[in-house]
């Protein structure tokens, strides 16, 4: 970078002291010129400083959505789910998530713009899970009634 470049990306950032130079410079200029009182010197000063801060204040752009290792539609099979992040095919994507790359599932739909529904399990493996918990029993209250209690 040449010095010149320097010298433009200086002007682009103002320092806290370059802004209080301009501040000083533009105040003594208005007051040696206009009638002001005392008593509005600090609020002209506020005002003067805080719009020379706001003009130096820049956005940061928007960082880039990266790209997907495949497309988004591609991403659910009935038998596995393809990370976004790596290509890697898997049954449950949340413990995936969280080990290689500590990202929460909605860190990660957010990353990717995923809809909040956006599924962290294959669905045929859901359907499976979801069998086998009713086969055992599971998120049925208990029918028959236990006997008293032994000592």
């Amino acid at each position: 970078m040449s010095n010149l470049d320097e010298d433009f990306d200086a002007l682009d950032t103002p320092t806290t002291f370059d802004l209080l130079s301009l501040t000083c410079e533009i105040v003594s200029a208005h007051v040696g010129n206009n009638a002001v009182s005392a008593q509005e010197v600090p609020d002209l000063i506020k005002n003067v400083y805080g719009a020379l801060a706001g003009f130096s204040e820049v956005e940061a752009p928007e960082p880039e959505r990266p790209e997907p290792a495949v497309s988004i539609k591609k991403s659910i099979t009935p038998d596995f789910l393809i990370c976004l992040e790596d290509g890697k095919k898997l049954k449950m994507l949340k413990r995936h998530l969280k080990t290689a790359y500590d990202m929460t599932p909605e860190e990660y739909r957010e990353r990717w713009g995923l809809p909040s529904d956006y599924p962290m399990v294959a669905p045929n493996y859901a359907k499976q899970r979801s069998a086998l918990a009713k086969e055992i029993g599971l998120g049925t209250k208990n029918t028959r009634k236990r006997g008293p209690r032994r000592k």
